[in-house]
């Protein structure tokens, strides 16, 4: 397959930039945000050299087709993402912005991510060898790395001064923010993961765990940034899944497993650049997702 070059930086002349992120740069526009996902990706909180081909249009028509698919989605931040409606400033970069870019409102951002995890892995898994509880909720024993839960649980997470998320207690977030916005953010959370599941579950794949992030806009609760993507969720094929290992997923874990075992790196920046297999390899995996997901064979 024939990749495009990777967009790993924007320079949009004459629109202020606000700040980048790891993978997004954001611009004000009109008393807007404009959000533009490049391809920029990151492990182990660094950017790393290289960056992966189509990845932010993955990221952003996933998101999209998220918020349009599912009912519990609708109240997002989303004015739009056609470049041709967002004005003149943003008509000359068309070229390069288009797919990769949303309009949306000004949020008061939450600062609590609301992680919902369906199955046990990851930080979760290591919590519970170690405790027997995950992030504060009590988990029967016996249970094996990868295990489908119960029930789905709701863990949210800060961002600590490392710049690492932290995960926290429910009791511990109501602490910080009040009982009220902590318990609606979970019963909202909680009922997307649901819904995203059921959908992903009829597609083969599992949604093993997911985070959300929410703001206010005008005092109403809404969605904000990206949802259930490969950067923001750990989606498995259902037809690799097994207990008692973490499987195979749509996402930056082959990106991590490199680095891990062949690249020598020390984790401290700045991170390698990827060689041309790897780059390719995770591009098909993100891919790979958008196309199990929605049915479509290409990006638009």
């Amino acid at each position: 397959m024939e990749l495009p070059a990777a967009l790993t930086k924007t320079n949009l002349e004459g629109i202020p930039l606000q700040r980048r992120g790891k993978v997004r740069d954001i611009y004000e526009l009109d008393g807007r945000l404009l959000i533009v996902a490049t391809d920029r990706i990151s492990a182990f909180d660094s950017v790393l050299g290289s960056g992966i081909p189509l990845k932010g249009r993955v990221l952003t028509e996933l998101s999209l087709f998220w918020f349009d698919t599912l009912e519990n989605a609708s109240d997002n931040h989303l004015i739009t993402a056609d470049v041709d409606e967002m004005g003149e400033a943003v008509a000359r970069y068309a070229d390069e912005l288009r797919g990769r870019t949303m309009l949306v409102h000004k949020a008061d951002v939450v600062p609590v991510e609301c992680v919902v995890r369906g199955y046990l892995v990851g930080s979760g898994w290591r919590d519970y060898q170690e405790s027997g509880s995950c992030c504060g909720v009590e988990l029967p024993s016996g249970l094996a790395q990868a295990d489908r839960l119960p029930e789905p649980i709701f863990t949210p997470a800060i961002k600590a001064e490392s710049g690492h998320d932290e995960n926290i207690s429910f009791e511990k977030a109501c602490e910080l923010h009040g009982e009220e916005l902590i318990s609606e953010l979970r019963d909202r959370s909680m009922a997307l993961y649901q819904e995203a599941a059921d959908f992903a579950a009829d597609r083969g794949i599992i949604i093993a765990d997911t985070k959300f992030e929410w703001g206010q806009v005008d005092g109403r609760l809404v969605l904000i940034d990206e949802i259930l993507t490969p950067d923001s969720s750990r989606f498995w094929p259902a037809d690799q899944y097994r207990t008692g290992t973490s499987p195979p997923s749509f996402d930056k874990q082959y990106v991590r497993d490199w680095l891990e075992a062949e690249s020598g790196w020390d984790k401290e920046p700045p991170a390698p650049p990827l060689p041309d297999h790897v780059v390719e390899k995770t591009t098909e995996k993100y891919l790979d997702a958008y196309r199990k997901l929605t049915g479509r064979e290409t990006l638009p």
